[in-house]
């Protein structure tokens, strides 16, 4: 049932709200916690799972790795299918993909002799893999479709950081379940739970995927642009593309962050235990951040305000990690260093997400915020290669807790190259990157429309009103920095 009536005796359709977006939401939100939670398993635990089914760490590294190399060629198909098929039909079969990477990669736990354990991880993460490139796009596409203007921004931030939510959860309950080997099944084990509980959600739950009439002006034009003219015209649009790399530039940094950060910290004497305690502090001030500047931001509009003054403190923290990592017994400061890398970092996402959409208009919401994401991935594989390769074998005596059974690696030119790459990319978007906010000023100074249940444009009824207690207008449509 909708919140509000959205016709009258006397005229068309206005803007409309329906109770069921908040289900979506919870679903959509659901299994990209679920999916992020299976892309980091293996992380926080990597020496033990090396260990125990005698893999190289480079092998472990793959399982994450994995991800995004999977991410950019089939990301492009993702695009399509959600701008062209549907939200509906994109989240249910990623939920099924999610669930099926979860299964295929317990097999190695309960059947006897496995020969090769690591085709079976690689191949149940792969189909996970698949299953992100369907889920991360879906919250602003979600949030243009069902919420109104005054609420988009805190939807897209609530489905936005459940995936970080799944690494948070990730970095605490690894550690916690695997104290020796024969505990990996159990942990395996207990991660198909909310895979299972997303797809049974996602198949029984979700009937449509728009709502029959459609919350805002903007959601009547979404997805205005053909699926190829739509990514012709990003390409063209110079504030997208500096906005795109940048932008993608950091969730590379960020996914290469949190899957090697066990690995980082063991190499100085840091048990895993604090590993997790770190990345569980990052993601969740990362989480408060993003709720908080989600709602002013709401408010405010202030889009690229809050992505600049984010990005800039974000910089600070990553110099200041990578400086201070290298040191021992300094627990206090990298936890206080790793929270308030979480804090600037992963509270920009959701209006970084919101910023590429509002100056990409009218192009599809999949298409803009779905090619950050595939930059972002293919940034990413060159990054965590980088910070791989140039990561060397200590030959002095140290106090690592790394238990692969290797010689610990000396991180500190792979940090030192992290925190120059967090600065340049900030450095540039700030300088160069200035765009009107083309989906705001649509919605004030274009024609009013509404659209009845079977479709129809109506451009000549009044100026539609939402019937439901609205947030306050949009007081600002270009970007002051």
């Amino acid at each position: 049932m909708g919140d509000a009536p959205g016709t009258t005796e006397d005229g068309p359709r206005g803007p409309r709200v329906y109770a069921r977006r908040w289900v979506f939401l919870l679903v959509v939100s659901l299994l990209s916690c679920s999916n992020a939670m299976l892309w980091l398993s293996f992380a926080p635990v990597a020496d033990t799972i090396a260990q125990h089914f005698f893999l190289s760490m480079d092998q472990i590294n793959w399982l994450s790795l994995i991800y995004l190399v999977v991410s950019i060629p089939f990301g492009i198909v993702a695009i399509w299918v959600l701008d062209s098929v549907g939200l509906r039909g994109a989240t249910i079969l990623g939920a099924w993909l999610n669930f099926a990477g979860s299964m295929l990669r317990f097999l190695p736990c309960v059947v006897v002799r496995v020969p090769d354990p690591f085709a079976f991880f690689m191949s149940g993460q792969s189909l996970c893999a698949l299953a992100q490139t369907l889920v991360v796009f879906s919250p602003a596409k979600l949030a243009a479709l069902w919420f109104p203007e005054h609420q988009r921004a805190t939807a897209n931030m609530i489905g936005t950081m459940s995936n970080p939510l799944g690494i948070l959860v990730t970095n605490v309950l690894s550690p916690a379940l695997v104290k020796k080997a024969e505990d990996i099944p159990m942990m395996l084990g207990i991660y198909i739970a909310p895979a299972a509980l997303a797809c049974l959600l996602a198949t029984t739950c979700l009937w449509e995927s728009v709502p029959p009439t459609p919350p805002s002006a903007g959601a009547i034009s979404s997805t205005s642009e053909n699926f190829l003219h739509g990514l012709k015209l990003l390409v063209r649009n110079k504030a997208y593309v500096i906005l795109a790399v940048c932008f993608g530039g950091g969730i590379g940094i960020f996914s290469s962050f949190s899957a090697l950060l066990e690995q980082i910290l063991c190499a100085n004497g840091y048990s895993n235990e604090f590993s997790g305690l770190c990345g569980a502090l990052f993601i969740m001030f990362g989480i408060l951040g993003a709720l908080a500047l989600g709602l002013y931001v709401d408010r405010t509009k202030h889009f690229t305000e809050a992505t600049k003054i984010g990005l800039c403190l974000t910089s600070l923290a990553c110099v200041s990690f990578a400086l201070v990592s290298r040191l021992q017994g300094q627990t206090l400061a990298l936890a206080a260093i790793c929270s308030l890398l979480g804090l600037f970092g992963f509270s920009v996402a959701p209006v970084a997400m919101e910023l590429a959409i509002e100056c990409s208009f009218p192009v599809g919401e999949g298409a803009a915020a779905g090619l950050v994401f595939v930059l972002g991935q293919a940034e990413g594989v060159l990054i965590m290669v980088l910070l791989t390769a140039l990561a060397v074998r200590q030959t002095e005596p140290s106090f690592s807790t790394c238990r692969q059974g290797e010689d610990p690696l000396d991180w500190t030119v792979s940090l030192l190259l992290l925190a120059g790459l967090c600065t340049f990319f900030t450095c540039v978007l700030v300088l160069f990157f200035h765009t009107p906010y083309r989906r705001l000023q649509a919605e004030s100074e274009g024609p009013p429309l509404s659209k009845t249940c079977t479709g129809e444009l109506n451009t000549t009824s009044p100026t539609p009103t939402l019937q439901e207690a609205p947030g306050p207008p949009p007081t600002l449509r270009t970007s002051r920095l």
